[in-house]
């Protein structure tokens, strides 16, 4: 195999022993009610610390910005010592770990929010349905956030911040893709306002820079990353001219000096929809030059190849994760990746089966 992704690499203030990142990945295993993360939640992310680096799931940021049942949070002291279990089954094994901040938006369903609307860039529905502790339900129409509405979340991701040092990971990524509310501000779709937060895509990233201001005030720029979806329309969240929009994000990125970018580019098979829009990578390689991660859809093989020809410094697997806890000793030997099993339902569903009890290669050959 190719050694491309087995040298070390710098993602800013984070030093990672190998270039094979562990995506986030949504596994709705905390505890309710509280949303409180678990012993079982530390095994899975001691299993996969062999990553050189592993992203948390999207983790709720306060009550206001989760809508995913049995997600974790941040917000609360209760969430802070259940995530100390996980950091400390990762560092034992002498793996890193970030959490990845995250805000729903309009993707919250009122349910969560005892019967109150979500928040968004502006009053806009998305489309399709919610999942729900009562099942499956309509999304409904967002309050548009006020500007001293919009300080008070960034000050929410601030304190999710702190709570995540308190916490013990080696630093913090801001989710700003697939449809979230970040992504909701950027986009021209569901970004309808005429203030200083709308309009021009230098407006439309104010909020993003401002949040990421934030999360730098907390932990410093090298240990800040953001991961973005530069594609086409995702959970209705799409833009009429997205090099523009996402040549402004990677500036900011740029400006702020971030530890990493990663860049969700996924194929015409990828979850959150199917995309066939140029990939705009190449682009925002151009702008933002600090270490680039790339994600999606990507085989052992092809990973390396993109590393090796410089198209990115690194690559982010997500569901060969899921059923390879050992996944760099997989691709170091070329094994193929072992498959999923029950999905999507063992993604989502409560208890060990399909999210802990995968073997390695080592318990397969015993």
């Amino acid at each position: 195999m190719n050694d491309a992704l087995f040298q070390p690499i710098t993602l800013g203030a984070i030093e990672a022993r190998n270039r094979i990142l562990m995506a986030p990945l949504t596994r709705g295993r905390a505890t309710v009610p509280g949303f409180v993360p678990n012993e079982l939640m530390a095994k899975y992310y001691g299993q996969r610390a062999s990553a050189g680096l592993i992203i948390s799931e999207a983790t709720g940021i306060s009550v206001e910005g989760l809508g995913w049942p049995s997600a974790p949070g941040i917000w609360s002291d209760e969430q802070v010592e259940g995530w100390k279990a996980s950091t400390k089954a990762v560092h034992d094994q002498g793996g890193k770990i970030v959490m990845q901040l995250w805000h729903m938006g309009r993707i919250v369903h009122p349910d969560f929010l005892g019967g109150n609307p979500p928040v968004s860039a502006s009053a806009t529905t998305a489309p399709g349905h919610a999942h729900t502790p009562e099942g499956r339900k309509d999304y409904e129409q967002a309050r548009e956030l006020s500007v001293e509405d919009i300080a008070r979340v960034v000050e929410d991701y601030r304190h999710a911040a702190e709570n995540a040092k308190k916490a013990g990971f080696d630093g913090v990524q801001l989710h700003g893709a697939n449809g979230y509310l970040v992504d909701q501000f950027l986009r021209d779709s569901t970004n309808l306002r005429t203030d200083e937060y709308g309009g021009p895509p230098e407006n439309r990233v104010r909020f993003l820079r401002e949040v990421l201001e934030a999360l730098i005030s907390v932990w410093g720029a090298g240990r800040v990353s953001v991961r973005l979806s530069p594609n086409g329309e995702t959970q209705g969240c799409d833009d009429s001219n997205p090099a523009a929009t996402f040549a402004a994000a990677a500036q900011v990125v740029q400006d702020l000096g971030l530890g990493f970018l990663e860049l969700r580019e996924p194929g015409p098979d990828g979850t959150f929809g199917a995309t066939e829009v140029p990939k705009q990578s190449p682009m925002i390689r151009k702008i933002y030059t600090g270490p680039l991660v790339l994600n999606s859809d990507y085989t052992g093989e092809e990973g390396a190849a993109d590393v090796e020809a410089g198209k990115c410094d690194a690559i982010a697997y997500g569901r060969p994760f899921i059923s390879n806890p050992d996944l760099p000793a997989r691709i170091r030997v070329g094994a193929e990746f072992a498959p999923n099993v029950n999905v999507p339902q063992s993604w989502y569903l409560p208890g060990e089966a399909g999210y802990t009890d995968y073997p390695t290669m080592a318990e397969e050959n015993a």
